[in-house]
């Protein structure tokens, strides 16, 4: 009996989006109002290359932006859920698939020391180029119409069950915690055993409920959360069963 956790993180592990936190790094902590309405929508991703473009130009050097990074508050009663993940992970297999970055998600977990508590992380490949400046590329290439050119999150997750039926391991449970649009398209991939996790108030609760009152519901269970000691409670209820 194996249950896998499936989290987003910006706006659900913290309680922030990376990718624009690091814009307190910038002269007067602010982008050039050419480069903030540079963004077109499905294309963050190469957004965010010319804001790391920016940040190098202006001297902005790594060990300021990890400094800033890890800064990031983490939402409410995350600290105590992910230790109580940790401790029982023979009982959790436990994910992030995120639209952030490599850089950042490993610079906040290993300074909270949560890193070992997260078997695989899927996001977007970052690294510091021989200049010193970050660079960003998309996770991926897909064919969903309704996700971001860089990253359609049920690809990832319908990947990674695969790998692991063929080495074996099937999940009582998928349990699956976010709060963007971007969480949509893997939701609906859900089993009717499987459960959403949507933070309240946030895009993807009121995408479920939109889904719910034009008679198209999402097949799994769902159950919103608005502090992490709701996501605790219920698997400390799961692993009773």
């Amino acid at each position: 009996m194996k249950f896998l956790l499936v989290f987003d993180f910006d706006h659900t592990i913290i309680d922030e989006n990376s990718d624009t936190w690091i814009v307190r790094c910038a002269p007067e902590r602010k982008l050039p109002h050419g480069l903030r309405n540079s963004y077109q929508p499905g294309h963050w991703t190469e957004y965010m290359g010319r804001v790391f473009v920016y940040l190098g130009d202006n001297g902005v050097k790594e060990d300021e932006m990890k400094r800033t990074m890890t800064t990031i508050p983490f939402t409410v009663g995350m600290i105590d859920l992910l230790g109580f993940i940790g401790k029982n992970k023979e009982l959790f297999d436990c994910i992030i698939v995120s639209d952030s970055n490599t850089v950042f998600i490993d610079w906040i977990l290993k300074a909270a020391d949560f890193h070992k508590v997260f078997d695989e992380v899927f996001t977007n490949p970052a690294a510091f180029s021989s200049t010193g400046y970050l660079t960003v590329q998309h996770f991926h290439a897909h064919h969903c119409a309704k996700c971001p050119k860089n990253l359609c999150k049920r690809k990832v997750l319908k990947e990674f069950l695969d790998k692991q039926l063929e080495r074996g391991v099937s999940y009582t449970q998928i349990v699956y915690i976010g709060d963007g649009g971007n969480d949509l398209c893997p939701v609906m991939f859900l089993k009717k055993n499987d459960i959403a996790m949507p933070r309240q108030g946030y895009t993807l609760e009121k995408k479920i409920s939109q889904r719910a009152q034009s008679l198209s519901p999402v097949q799994c269970s769902v159950l919103v959360w608005s502090s992490a000691i709701d996501i605790m409670s219920y698997l400390k209820q799961l692993i009773k069963e």
